[in-house]
């Protein structure tokens, strides 16, 4: 009797431990959704950056995502303060608006998103949380703000067919005094950009008063890309309703200053526009 009860209790031990295994693994796995910090380490430097994963983040399908790029005032090393302006901001306002992975890097102090090295480590976070977190390479896209929309042109037209679509806000090609210097019978500086980002849908978002890049650059832009893509662009009031499919899209605010982002990442059909378009690539089929 003694040999039995042992050996039941022994049984029951087992099991139990057995159970305890199998269920640690699963408590390890735990998926951390929201704001969450990440580093990139690019030519052995290493940098701070911000990542947006959506609460409903699963593995079992493939995520869109967005790289945004913040303006100058955001530079430094904290990895944080990016994540104060723009599109941060609309996903903290009200989260279901972007249902997609959002890469935050952080530019360093008295450079720029156009310096090549900055640039890199851009798109070395972006590829870092495509890894991660399951991103879809036909549906990668590009945002950003004041010097973060000038990096939007710049990395639109060094990385062509990356994008699924771009969208810079109050940023430009030449600098803000060389922009209100350049003859308006001149616009070659903004073809040539168009002409190296190519067919990419794009909506561009400007304030009329911008004291600090003229909107001159923008509307520069809208034509030129507009040549390039082969359609007018549509210059569409703040409270219109944006059709699905014209590829260029300019919105200008009038009265508005600088700070046009606010009103760019409010636009009610700016996310479901964004992540609406698809990347097509060698090999794919339309169903």
């Amino acid at each position: 009797m003694f040999i039995r009860r042992r050996s039941l209790i022994l049984a029951i031990a087992f099991a139990v431990a057995a159970a305890l295994l199998t269920v640690a693994p699963v408590r390890a796995k735990r998926i951390e959704t929201g704001f969450l910090d990440r580093t990139v380490t690019v030519a052995s430097v290493q940098y701070k950056y911000q990542v947006f994963v959506p609460d409903n983040w699963t593995l079992k399908k493939k995520w869109p995502v967005i790289l945004f790029l913040h303006g100058a005032g955001e530079r430094g090393d904290d990895g944080l303060i990016q994540t104060e302006v723009g599109i941060s901001t609309a996903i903290r306002r009200d989260r279901s608006r972007v249902p997609a992975i959002v890469v935050m890097p952080q530019c360093r102090k008295d450079v720029w998103w156009t310096d090549s090295a900055m640039g890199d480590v851009a798109m070395a976070a972006l590829e870092q949380v495509q890894k991660e977190f399951h991103g879809d390479s036909h549906r990668i896209y590009l945002t950003g703000l004041s010097m973060g929309g000038y990096g939007t042109w710049y990395l639109a037209g060094k990385y062509p067919g990356k994008f699924a679509a771009i969208a810079p806000i109050c940023g430009g090609i030449l600098m803000p005094d060389k922009a209100r210097a350049q003859s308006p019978d001149d616009q070659s500086p903004y073809l040539e950009a168009a002409k190296r980002i190519g067919k990419t849908p794009v909506w561009i978002f400007h304030g009329g008063d911008d004291p600090v890049v003229p909107a001159s650059e923008s509307r520069r832009m809208a034509e030129a890309m507009k040549t390039v893509i082969g359609q007018d662009a549509v210059h569409a009031h703040p409270q219109a309703t944006i059709a699905d499919l014209a590829e260029v899209i300019y919105t200008e605010y009038p009265g508005v200053g600088h700070n046009s982002w606010n009103n760019a990442y409010a636009e009610p059909d700016v996310f479901s526009w964004l992540l609406g378009k698809f990347l097509l690539k060698k090999g794919d089929m339309l169903l």
